[in-house]
């Protein structure tokens, strides 16, 4: 473990988390299936929700991967990380299904399914049934899925640590960073997403973590990746290389996604295997900007901000309960008939300002620190 603290990754890992409350928010008026929808969908909006949909949680994984690394390397040893990580990401994950959760499948029954029982009630009542209400598993960690496969990736690496041997690992770390040396870092991790797209078979993501092994091999390789970064800093000197060349390809690819995209807007349906290159365009779009950002960050995002610590420390808490945010404000604009670029910008002002209080009174609050995800005083 070499190196100090990478400004860049840290404001790569504030950015990956705005954009992904964003793209929640952009969930209320896209076609595709969501907790509630407006009335009319756009389907214009799916443009720009393709834009980051192939990058943004491997993204995640990655910035999680380095930051991972980067506290083991402070505490210094396998079971001290172990206690740290699941403290800061079960002890939420608990009260996120428990408290924060209940109103995103209430909202989607009562829009979606016509149920008529209050919010209390459903929580009182239905919530914790351990089991199926119109076919929504109940209870549930909706968006907080990220969070428990956070937690499986890390004990795995946990395991990796505790048990082989220091020398081994590091022979495996000094492979693994020469084969992803040079332009192996666009090819090589490309390639095991394509093997994989190859084998699952049509298999869509259910984050529900025991039935879901190709998206388990899809986000454990950024993971890795991102963790290698923190232990052999020298790849750094490969993403400062290609970035370049990795945003090219990332928007060649995007340009093929989206004109198959507006054939099936347009009901230009083509033949089957139109699909194949849908997903491999998107795979390609994927890991080129993941390594362009990368690139970005380094080159022009590694210095220190007075805001950068309080920011990092934010993500989490706002992370957690954005969603809730979205989804009830979402089902007021619903019930109200608000207009699409209305109730775009009051989602955006709800969920920055929810998020914001959210996270200003839990760090004040001694007891609460720990359930949105804080670290003790």
């Amino acid at each position: 473990m070499t190196g100090g603290r990478h400004y860049g990754m840290d404001w790569l890992r504030i950015g990956a988390f705005a954009l992904l409350i964003l793209y929640h928010i952009g969930m209320f008026f896209v076609p595709w299936g969501w907790h509630v929808k407006i009335a009319e969908p756009l389907e214009w909006a799916e443009f720009p929700m393709l834009a980051t949909n192939g990058w943004r949680l491997p993204l995640l994984f990655l910035v999680s991967g380095y930051a991972s690394a980067a506290l083991f390397a402070k505490l210094g040893g396998s079971g001290a990380f172990a206690r740290s990580r699941s403290a800061r990401l079960l002890i939420p994950l608990l009260f996120g299904v428990l408290v924060i959760i209940p109103p995103q499948p209430w909202v989607e029954l009562v829009t979606q399914h016509g149920y008529a029982q209050s919010l209390g009630a459903f929580w009182i009542g239905d919530y914790f049934r351990f089991g199926t209400l119109d076919g929504i598993v109940l209870p549930t960690w909706q968006h907080l899925w990220f969070v428990a496969y956070l937690w499986v990736y890390t004990m795995l690496a946990v395991a990796v640590l505790a048990w082989v041997p220091a020398v081994v690992r590091g022979r495996i770390a000094d492979g693994a960073a020469r084969l992803l040396s040079g332009a192996g870092l666009l090819i090589v991790p490309l390639l095991w997403w394509l093997l994989v797209l190859a084998a699952s078979d049509g298999h869509a993501p259910t984050h529900a973590l025991l039935d879901d092994g190709p998206a388990h091999l899809h986000y454990l390789m950024p993971f890795c990746i991102g963790w290698l970064l923190r232990v052999r800093q020298r790849l750094f000197a490969s993403v400062a290389r290609w970035w370049r060349a990795a945003l090219l390809v990332a928007i060649g690819a995007y340009g093929i996604v989206a004109a198959i995209l507006w054939l099936w807007q347009q009901g230009v349906y083509p033949p089957d295997w139109a699909r194949l290159p849908f997903d491999v365009a998107r795979l390609v779009q994927g890991w080129a900007a993941i390594v362009a950002l990368v690139g970005i960050a380094d080159r022009y995002a590694n210095r220190d901000h007075p805001k950068r610590a309080m920011l990092a420390e934010a993500v989490f808490p706002f992370y957690i309960i954005h969603q809730t945010i979205i989804v009830v404000v979402g089902w007021v604009l619903l019930g109200a008939g608000t207009a699409a670029l209305p109730a775009f910008l009051i989602l955006v002002a709800a969920t920055g300002t929810g998020c914001w209080l959210f996270y200003a009174i839990g760090r004040s609050i001694g007891w609460l620190r720990p359930l949105i995800g804080l670290q003790r005083r």
